[in-house]
């Protein structure tokens, strides 16, 4: 407990799923968090969320598209509790799945801007506040595609590639520096990225086998967050650069393995919706 007791830390789509999960687990261990997501409501019902427990939590809808309002939420975080520590850029979408030239140009603009964009300006922005004090934790979110090509996730898994190289060359321009910059692989993990999936017409067979994967290898998000906290702490001081994966290379044939003997010993399977909405191809 404690890890990061007094610790001042921003995260980024931290209202929902694996973000709400690191703000919950980082007050817990003793931070001042501020949450951000476009939306006021779910940013007021995360902080009533994590408040009501007792914790340090305050909140501010952002569009981190908009590099303006990403500099205003460090600076409320300044004004709410004196300074900045930790800054998470958590943010993103996963677009539809589906072959590329047939992603609207909306949808793959959608998916740049927020987890490109978004972690650019989450990155600059905190850098700006982390390098003059010569300390400061930036955690950037990977996903899958992040270490190779994804045929029909080309937008989402190019993001994280990009993300990637981006926190990889940021950390090596500032090594020397005092400030921690380090990309986090999450895995997969059963947030409603996964369970609300948006599919272009007539790419829904090969996603047939989807829920069984995300069942035998989904992972719930208080376990990368737990990680988080430990990239985040002092247990890091002097390793930026760091890739830290939570993926297993055990993972799928452990989970192929307890999904045989469940279905030996004729256990019910866990219950888990997969909601699929089917959008037309791009007609251009």
């Amino acid at each position: 407990m404690n890890q990061i007791k007094g610790k001042v830390a921003v995260i980024t789509g931290g209202t929902r799923g694996l973000g709400l999960a690191i703000a919950q687990d980082f007050a817990a261990e003793g931070a001042s968090v501020v949450v951000a997501s476009r939306s006021q409501a779910s940013v007021d019902a995360a902080v009533i969320d994590i408040t009501a427990q007792g914790l340090k939590a305050s909140g501010l809808a952002v569009n981190v598209n908009e590099l303006a309002q990403v500099k205003r939420l460090a600076e409320y975080a300044i004004q709410t509790y004196g300074k900045l520590d930790i800054w998470v850029n958590n943010a993103g979408v996963a677009g539809p799945y589906g072959p590329t030239q047939e992603f609207t140009p909306e949808a793959f603009y959608q998916v740049i801007q927020t987890n490109i964009l978004g972690v650019y300006h989450g990155s600059r922005t905190a850098m700006q506040y982390f390098l003059p004090q010569h300390s400061g934790k930036l955690i950037n979110l990977l996903g899958h595609g992040y270490n190779g090509p994804v045929p029909f996730q080309n937008a989402y898994a190019s993001s994280k590639a990009w993300i990637r190289s981006f926190t990889k060359a940021l950390a090596q321009e500032n090594k020397n520096s005092g400030v921690g910059v380090y990309a986090f692989n999450p895995g997969m993990v059963l947030t409603e990225l996964l369970t609300d999936v948006v599919v272009i017409q007539g790419s829904e067979e090969k996603l047939k086998d989807f829920p069984f994967i995300v069942r035998i290898l989904a992972k719930p998000a208080e376990v990368p967050a737990q990680k988080a906290v430990w990239l985040a702490s002092s247990a890091t001081d002097g390793k930026t650069g760091l890739l830290v994966s939570i993926f297993s290379p055990w993972a799928f044939p452990v989970g192929v393995l307890r999904e045989g003997l469940r279905k030996l010993f004729k256990r019910p399977a866990p219950l888990l919706e997969i909601r699929m909405k089917s959008v037309p191809p791009a007609k251009d």
